[in-house]
C-alpha cells in the first residue's frame, strides 16, 4: 500500500486536473446544448455532469466529508438511471457547477486526513463487487471514474458544437 500523504498528495494532484476540467468544458455552454442526445446511443451531457457531481458527492461520504448538497439532489444522475433530456427534470449546469465547487473542501479536508489505517478499511460499497474493496483502492477508482466521465464531457461538448477545452 501507498504511503498515505503520498497517495493523497497523488489523488490531489489528480482531482486537481478533473476539478479544472470540469468547470472549463462545462463554461459556456446552454442547457439546452447540454440536453442533446448523442446518437446512437449514450447519455446526454446533463446527465454525465450530474453523474460526476453524484459520485463526487459519494466520495466525500467515502472520505468521511459531509456533503454540501443533500444526496438525493443528485438521485436521477445515479449509475442505471436513464439519461433525461427533458429540461423541466434536469438540473441547470449552473447549479451543478456550483454544487460540484462547493465540494472542494471537503474532497481536500478528506484526503488531507488519510491515514494508512483509513485506507486499509474494508470499503463501504465496491462498484465492482469486489469483496476485498478498501477504502484506498475505492477512492483510488473514484478518480479514475471522475475521469472518465470529464473525457465523456469533452467529447458531448463537441457534439454540442462547441469547440473543446483540451486541444
Amino acid at each position: 500500500m501507498m504511503d498515505p500523504k503520498t497517495m493523497a498528495q497523488t489523488l490531489t494532484i489528480q482531482y486537481g486536473y478533473t476539478t479544472y476540467l470540469f468547470g472549463a468544458t462545462l463554461t459556456g455552454l446552454t442547457n439546452e446544448q447540454a440536453l442533446k442526445q448523442p446518437s446512437p446511443g449514450g447519455n446526454c451531457l446533463n446527465w454525465v455532469a450530474g453523474h460526476i457531481v453524484q459520485a463526487r458527492g459519494a466520495t466525500l461520504a467515502v472520505l468521511g466529508q459531509e456533503l454540501p448538497f443533500p444526496a438525493e439532489k443528485y438521485e436521477r444522475y445515479v449509475l442505471g438511471s436513464a439519461s433525461n433530456t427533458d429540461a423541466a427534470e434536469t438540473m441547470p449546469l449552473s447549479e451543478m457547477l456550483a454544487d460540484f465547487a462547493a465540494t472542494e473542501d471537503g474532497l481536500a479536508a478528506g484526503l488531507a486526513g488519510l491515514t494508512a489505517e483509513r485506507l486499509a478499511e474494508k470499503a463501504p460499497f465496491s462498484p465492482g463487487n469486489n469483496e476485498k474493496e478498501t477504502v484506498g483502492s475505492l477512492v483510488a477508482g473514484l478518480v479514475f471514474h471522475e475521469g472518465y466521465h470529464i473525457g465523456q464531457l469533452g467529447l458531448l461538448r463537441r457534439l454540442a458544437g462547441e469547440e473543446g477545452v483540451v486541444k
